[in-house]
């Protein structure tokens, strides 16, 4: 063989064409054990920009046609307890917890356009899945504009044929989770992922409490922020809700939380919430995954 000759593997995998992966070289033996062929990185983008229906303000009455859910989201009130007594005019006698509907709207409408570009990508490339898959969701300017993106490997299966029109599954799993996965007899169908959002408009009693102000008997001891407490078990309550509307009979698997908050003014604050995980479902009872065998050998 001459010197500047290229080993016959080489050679093949040349000619077969370039292809790209996200995949670390563990979950890339994992899946080639599978039968899972990289066939190219795929990705999903979009910007999105909404407002508070044109007030501009984010301090506006949630009595107001704009801030109400409607009747379709969480809502719950809190009275003043004191009664009888002498107060100032900024006085906060009530106060509200409300689901911003319009809110979780536009967050699924930019996550969802992301995603259907990734799934179509996907599918302009002829692959049966997406592993790895990596989302972000970051604001790029204090104007309410947010970027979505999405990132993962489409895959096929080797030995395979696509189901006419059946878009590609997608899952967050790779290597060895997503193995595993496959040898308890479930397969990827899709990624399930909701986000909530419910709006802290604070009564009195909240005010004081989250200045650092005691009203126990005796003015001090420890005292719970019970409209706070209920927004944010609220809020994820809300995105489980969301989740399993998406799961139809299936299960979710890989589930992710993640919460965040900010304050407002005099005790007000935005809570939100957004979970993710990969809807599966199963195909056939456990069955052990085929050994996984070398990808390179010394000899």
């Amino acid at each position: 063989m001459a010197e500047d000759a290229l080993p016959e593997a080489a050679e093949r995998r040349l000619r077969s064409g370039a292809w790209s992966s996200g995949l670390s070289s563990a979950d890339f033996a994992a899946c080639l054990a599978m039968g899972l062929e990289p066939v190219g990185l795929v990705q999903g983008f979009c910007v999105m920009r909404w407002g508070w229906y044109g007030t501009g303000n984010p301090y506006m009455s949630p009595w107001s046609p704009y801030a109400s859910s409607g009747g379709r989201g969480y809502s719950e009130v809190f009275r003043c307890p004191h009664y009888g007594y002498v107060m100032s005019g900024e006085h906060r006698t009530w106060g509200q917890n409300y689901e911003q509907t319009w809110v979780e709207d536009a967050w699924h409408q930019g996550f969802g356009s992301a995603y259907a570009r990734l799934v179509q990508e996907a599918a302009q490339a002829g692959a049966h899945g997406v592993i790895g898959v990596v989302d972000s969701v970051r604001h790029l300017s204090d104007m309410s504009v947010t970027e979505f993106h999405m990132l993962g490997t489409a895959v096929v299966v080797g030995g395979a044929t696509h189901p006419s029109g059946a878009p590609p599954w997608t899952t967050y799993l790779a290597g060895q989770r997503l193995a595993k996965l496959i040898e308890a007899g479930f397969m990827p169908v899709s990624l399930a992922v909701a986000m909530s959002s419910v709006r802290v408009w604070a009564y009195c009693m909240t005010d004081y409490l989250m200045e650092g102000r005691n009203f126990s008997w005796g003015g001090y001891g420890a005292q719970e922020v019970d409209q706070v407490v209920r927004a944010r078990m609220a809020v994820r309550q809300i995105a489980r809700k969301h989740v399993r509307d998406q799961l139809g009979g299936d299960s979710l698997h890989g589930a992710r939380m993640q919460t965040s908050g900010w304050s407002l003014a005099e005790g007000d604050e935005v809570v939100e919430c957004t979970l993710r995980g990969t809807r599966v479902r199963r195909y056939k009872d456990f069955g052990p995954v085929v050994p996984p065998v070398p990808t390179v050998r010394l000899t």
